[in-house]
């Protein structure tokens, strides 16, 4: 299919398009007044396979992330956690209509409860979210009635825990100050974070709403805790964004409202490339329709939007896929009050379109009852001050039918989420995804600060049978395998071992798994992995027994304090702690004896008292098992003692 545009000039009242080439495209085009030589049906959407793999590429942009549900509640008794809950979603007035979020946001609290966690959330509330809720009394007061809780306000952030912790039973649950009005909240302030969660083990962030923004209640806090995981309800959000942008059925529409392309233009370009076709319902229709040299009156531009518009309709060119924009609208006159309805080709100066027409409806309903899949973004919205209420009737009408044959519909933003809400048959239907911002910086590739925080997760099952040629031999992990010298060495010398390597350099685990292909060992393996998250969810499901551990010359960050001791946290001990076989042994050196005494320090305070130190000397003069890491060499080849150490888990 063709679209042909002929040179136009238009008075000065409209934008001026000139010796625009022919654009070969798929677009489907107008017969009349405009000019176009070439008239195509504009609702056809082919049935073809998608190329494109949507799920990898939600999953580049998702990273695999650790779940409260992970935890056993035999972990998290005793623990101090805190919880940065969303507000909109458990103090919004209509948080009934939410059920599913709202469920899994009283789950996260409950779950901590029960398992016998001393709680701590907070939160920002702005008033618009509950006009009734201002203070935290009110708050505590509120979450009490419909939790069926016990929530104690807080009226400081500076030395709020020890004091009120000792003094109010153990079943209350505390609730810090509305962070709306805290600026170093905002600004993500370190000194903040840090006496935010003084104190505190476990970070537990629910407020997937917030993930798009750097605060210090999302992101800074987690840089103090030794453990940072997504809570019932995030988790939940996480499912709501792969299930909008991960599942594959054609034809697949993409339905946009709002303005502001140029900020927006790498998510609707992302949208291209995945979609059958695009539906432009909102101010991002007239920068489409002037980058096609149709005339648009000069107040609809949005100023620098021409480029990224003629990028989207070339690349949606490219791939043959048909772009929509309405046909007429329904608009206001300066003088008159009076609506009338307009052609898009017609819209004078002076004239303001606020709705979309019976004509472009019909043409929307036609386009949208052949497809599988749906994602409308943005509300139906072309004037500044004005909805387009009748037309959002009218496609959530639609989107409730086509949920109920097998169509996959997914609705996101404010507006359009509360039109759902009015219709309960439709709102129960389709995924909901109230927060557009989120969605939008997702859709631009941007990584998401508060998603990027969390401690990571191993995505995948491992099969053990498929990497050793027998997976029930003892275990040897060693974390942070470098490139593998010390590993290698090993396998050779001790057959009737496994042998795993944890290394978070991609680099070097690819070679080092080339070099265990290539030699064809058959008990020595490596994972590109952050081990201090992950060690926990790998070696529990090795079917035999974990025997040494091995943490060797860890790399301290000494220019960023609040980093320096990555590796060796609490919860990667209390994980070797745990998996330990009765018996086994830790094996700890470094080069820097600052480091190893803060290794002995962590293991001998985190280890519940079942580490001790398997050597009378304070440091081994030799390396016990007479094969040495790279790092290792290079220090003995300085002439630079190593600070070695050997625990026995009692």
């Amino acid at each position: 299919m063709f679209f042909t545009s002929k040179s136009h000039i238009f008075s000065a009242n409209y934008l001026q398009f000139n010796n625009k080439p022919p654009l070969r495209s798929s677009l489907q085009a107008y017969s009349s007044e405009m000019g176009l030589d070439h008239i195509t049906d504009r609702c056809s959407i082919p049935q073809k396979v998608k190329q494109e793999d949507d799920d990898e590429n939600v999953s580049d942009t998702l990273p695999h992330v650790r779940y409260l549900r992970e935890f056993q509640k035999d972990k998290l008794f005793g623990k101090v956690v805190m919880v940065r809950f969303d507000s909109n979603v458990l103090l919004g007035e209509k948080q009934d209509q939410q059920a599913k979020l709202f469920d899994n946001a009283v789950l996260t609290i409950k779950y901590l409860h029960e398992a016998g966690a001393k709680m701590i959330l907070v939160s920002s509330w702005p008033v618009k979210t509950n006009s009734k809720l201002h203070s935290s009394a009110s708050v505590s007061a509120y979450l009490s009635s419909v939790l069926k809780l016990r929530f104690v306000p807080v009226k400081s952030f500076i030395g709020y825990k020890h004091y009120k912790m000792e003094e109010s039973p153990t079943e209350s649950i505390f609730l810090l100050e509305n962070l709306s009005r805290v600026k170093e909240d905002v600004a993500n302030c370190a000194r903040f974070s840090e006496q935010l969660c003084t104190g505190v083990d476990i970070f537990i962030n629910d407020a997937f709403s917030q993930s798009h923004k750097i605060l210090a209640s999302t992101v800074g806090v987690t840089s103090f805790v030794y453990a940072s995981v997504a809570g019932f309800q995030f988790e939940e959000s996480l499912v709501q964004l792969k299930n909008a942008f991960g599942t594959k059925k054609n034809p697949y529409i993409v339905m946009i409202g709002g303005g502001n392309l140029v900020e927006k233009a790498a998510a609707v370009h992302y949208l291209a490339s995945s979609a059958d076709g695009l539906v432009f319902v909102g101010n991002m229709a007239f920068q489409i329709m002037h980058a096609l040299g149709l005339p648009v009156s000069r107040r609809l531009v949005e100023a620098g939007a021409f480029t990224e518009a003629f990028r989207i309709v070339q690349f949606a060119d490219s791939r043959k896929i048909p772009i929509f924009f309405p046909k007429d609208f329904w608009c206001l006159n300066d003088q008159l009050k009076k609506p009338e309805l307009v052609p898009v080709h017609r819209i004078l100066e002076g004239w303001s379109p606020f709705a979309l027409g019976p004509n472009s409806l019909e043409e929307v309903t036609t386009l949208l009852s052949n497809s599988k899949k749906i994602v409308w973004i943005g509300p139906v919205k072309f004037h500044a001050s004005i909805q387009d209420s009748n037309g959002t009737s009218v496609l959530v009408k639609l989107l409730g039918k086509l949920s109920k044959r097998n169509c996959d519909v997914t609705v996101v933003g404010n507006m359009a989420c509360k039109a759902l809400m009015a219709e309960s048959s439709v709102f129960s239907s389709c995924n909901i995804i109230e927060n557009a911002s989120v969605i939008w910086e997702f859709l631009k590739g941007r990584k998401l600060p508060g998603l990027m925080a969390l401690d990571r997760g191993y995505p995948s099952i491992i099969d053990w049978h498929a990497i050793y040629a027998d997976p029930t031999r003892p275990l040897l992990v060693d974390i942070g395998s470098g490139n593998g010298l010390f590993l290698f060495g090993m396998a050779k010398k001790r057959k009737d071992m496994n042998f795993l390597g944890l290394e978070m350099n991609g680099k070097l685990v690819k070679r080092c798994l080339d070099a265990v292909y290539q030699s064809g060992l058959e008990n020595g393996y490596f994972i590109e992995t952050n081990a201090t998250s992950t060690f926990q969810s790998i070696v529990s499901s090795y079917p035999g027994q974990l025997v040494l551990a091995s943490i060797q010359c860890p790399n301290p960050d000494f220019s960023k304090p609040e980093h320096r001791w990555k590796m060796v946290q609490r919860a990667l001990i209390e994980a070797i702690r745990d998996l330990l076989s009765s018996n086994g042994k830790v094996f700890l050196q470094s080069d820097i004896e600052a480091v190893a005494i803060r290794m002995k320090q962590q293991f001998l305070k985190y280890g519940d008292g079942k580490f001790i130190i398997d050597h009378q000397e304070e440091w081994l003069r030799d390396n016990p098992f007479g094969v040495q890491s790279d790092w290792e060499q290079h220090v003995l080849h300085r002439g630079v003692p190593m600070y070695r150490l050997m625990l026995s888990k009692s």
